[in-house]
């Protein structure tokens, strides 16, 4: 894959998962900050890494199966898997973060 293919997947995957909305906090996971990385490998394999809002977060299968689901059915994608890490944690000062590198 080019790099400017695997920037756009990057993008459209980025876009579709702000679909998914933190129950707690009420917004998108993108728009919070949670997702720190999407790389995108050869063959269509995607790696997001993401985080909760704090470690014991109950909603924290919900989110990661919904980032796995979400990035799964992304056209171009072959494979994804999420991996969850709380380094470093999340604050909320990662929102305006996230807002900033859009």
């Amino acid at each position: 894959m080019q790099p400017a293919e695997s920037e756009e997947l990057v993008d459209r995957i980025r876009d579709t998962l702000r679909t998914i909305v933190d129950p707690e906090m009420g917004s998108n996971i993108v728009d919070l900050g949670l997702i720190y990385d999407i790389a995108v490998q050869d063959g269509g394999v995607v790696r997001v890494t993401m985080t909760t809002t704090i470690k014991a977060c109950p909603a924290t299968t919900f989110l990661k199966e919904a980032v796995q689901n979400c990035v799964w059915y992304v056209p171009g994608v072959e494979y994804a898997e999420v991996r969850l890490t709380y380094e470093p944690p999340w604050t909320p000062e990662m929102m305006l973060e996230a807002s900033i590198a859009q």
